[in-house]
């Protein structure tokens, strides 16, 4: 069975927990770095779905992008606590040209 996490500040992944996703409170990009390479191995009880708070992956965008050819997890970059920061918006735009071969946005 395939699960969904989420890896943020701790104020940022509270409110997942009670949707029952399974969240990952760290404190900086490094313990994000490394939090997501502990949960993105693949395996039986593997995650489909990685949020991932974009104030973190504003540091770590090269360990994220080694996960951007597999089919899984997808890691899905979402804001903080504080709003946007525009990396969410720049993943999914560059998604969609990659998919049809252009922007379309």
């Amino acid at each position: 069975m395939y699960k969904i996490a989420v890896i943020g500040s701790a104020d940022s992944v509270i409110g997942f927990r009670a949707l029952g996703l399974d969240t990952y409170a760290v404190e900086g990009a490094e313990e994000a770095r490394r939090t997501l390479h502990e949960i993105a191995k693949p395996g039986e009880d593997a995650y489909a779905i990685i949020y991932l708070e974009e104030t973190m992956a504003a540091d770590i965008l090269p360990e994220i992008r080694k996960y951007d050819e597999r089919p899984s997890p997808a890691i899905i970059l979402i804001p903080g606590r504080d709003g946007p920061i525009g990396l969410g918006q720049r993943a999914l735009t560059e998604a969609v040209e990659k998919a049809v071969g252009s922007n379309i946005l």
